[in-house]
């Protein structure tokens, strides 16, 4: 028997979508993950780190499965649910939660870490990135890349040829070396992305918000209802995330390690 599309809506409209764990999908949805293992790669330097901060940290769950933490560890976030979440997961750890808006200036000293590191962050502020950090001290972070799940985006909004070159690492790139920072490392990926039910799609639109921006269950009903036929006789929506891995260095030697 076909799910009900009604059901369906109720269901995932009203789930709770805090912090930035994306278990409620199991079964419902996939995502191939990128071949380098962001959270590993982040331990290995967490674990080299004396003073390090954690920019747009969600609910903290990234940072926490990371492993040990250094001994000054800061991480900042600007939605008030994830502030509580991440303060409650984080504090235990010996992590301090500074809840900001993710807007310059970063509330930190010039030079106060020697690694900044963030996970899909929103906005990147690279001359803030570039002031905090120590000489000598490194910037590691994965970030969505360009024109990422497109096809769900362009699904509800139709085409968007100037949005497409947006987030692109060779941008992004340009914009580090002009705030004073080398790239070390850039890899690009896409990958793979299936929503098995309407439900799905509407539970990552309402967590992961920019996606579609001004996203509702009833502005966008009669288009995931349309959504929802398709699926059924189709099979699985296909779209494409698109992540980028960059590393960049502040010149100078690392002090105070």
């Amino acid at each position: 028997m076909a799910p009900d599309f009604d059901d369906l809506l109720a269901e995932a409209g009203t789930v709770s979508v805090d912090g930035w764990d994306f278990s409620w999908l199991a079964g419902r949805a996939t995502e191939e993950r990128p071949s380098w293992g962001y959270q590993r790669l982040l331990g290995g330097r967490l674990a080299a780190a004396s003073a390090a901060l954690d920019i747009q940290t969600g609910g903290g769950e990234v940072l926490a499965g990371a492993g040990p933490l250094p001994p000054a560890m800061v991480a900042t976030e600007s939605w008030p649910p994830n502030v509580a979440r991440a303060t409650r997961l984080l504090h235990p750890l010996g992590a301090i939660v500074v809840a900001d808006p993710d807007e310059p200036p970063l509330p930190f000293a010039d030079g106060a870490f020697d690694l900044v590191t963030s996970r899909h962050p929103a906005t990147v502020w690279w001359e803030e990135i570039a002031r905090v950090l120590r000489p000598g001290g490194t910037y590691f972070a994965q970030h969505v890349g360009p024109a990422s799940v497109f096809e769900l985006v362009e699904y509800f909004l139709g085409p968007q040829p100037q949005a497409r070159r947006k987030r692109h690492p060779d941008d992004e790139s340009a914009a580090a070396r002009a705030a004073g920072l080398e790239v070390v490392d850039l890899r690009l990926e896409r990958l793979r992305m299936e929503f098995h039910d309407v439900g799905a799609v509407v539970y990552f639109l309402r967590k992961v918000i920019w996606t579609v921006p001004g996203f509702t269950v009833e502005g966008h009903r009669e288009r995931l209802r349309e959504l929802h036929e398709q699926i059924l006789a189709e099979g699985p929506f296909v779209a494409h995330s698109s992540r980028f891995l960059i590393e960049a260095r502040r010149a100078g030697r690392v002090t105070g390690t």
